[in-house]
């Protein structure tokens, strides 16, 4: 399985460090702060918008957090034909009526984005979007996007391979 980091046939790179994630998160949530969005619920979705989500809430004082598992990336630029749920599910009736902030790393294509946004839409959630990284070509526009970029990014969390027992 491929790491973000592995591919050296991609000419330029975006590389988020850890300290970077620091100050990116604080951005980030300074501007849904700015917007007078108060989120009830920060929902990461899994498993790229976990570390982010844990310091949106931090940042943004919300106590209330999960998340909804969703693959679509299989390996390095190569997607499923559509994304997917995965369970566990998300418990969709606790969130109901709720203002929600739903985090991730990057809105590369939007599909997982906008499967994410429709679904908690479905339950009467007042949902906004907010992601590291918005790439051109994405199909929805997050409501909270750190940076623009076309490049291919490297987190910091997904910047070397799986350990084994081996290394």
């Amino acid at each position: 399985m491929a790491y973000h980091a592995d591919s050296n046939d991609l000419a330029s790179r975006e590389v988020l460090t850890w300290e970077g994630l620091g100050g990116a998160s604080r951005d980030l949530a300074r501007d849904v702060v700015a917007s007078g969005f108060h989120p009830d619920v920060v929902i990461a979705v899994a498993r790229g918008g976990l570390v982010l989500a844990g310091a949106m809430t931090y940042a943004l004082g919300v106590k209330l957090c999960d998340a909804i598992n969703v693959e679509f990336y299989t390996d390095v630029n190569q997607t499923l034909p559509d994304p997917i749920l995965l369970a566990p599910m998300l418990d969709t009736e606790s969130v109901q009526g709720q203002r929600i902030l739903v985090v991730d790393d990057v809105a590369d294509s939007g599909r997982t984005l906008g499967l994410v946004l429709k679904l908690l839409r479905g339950f009467g959630a007042d949902v906004r979007s907010a992601v590291l990284y918005a790439k051109p070509r994405t199909i929805v526009q997050p409501d909270f996007v750190w940076k623009s970029t076309e490049e291919w990014i490297v987190f910091p969390w997904s910047a070397e391979p799986p350990l084994t027992k081996e290394g």
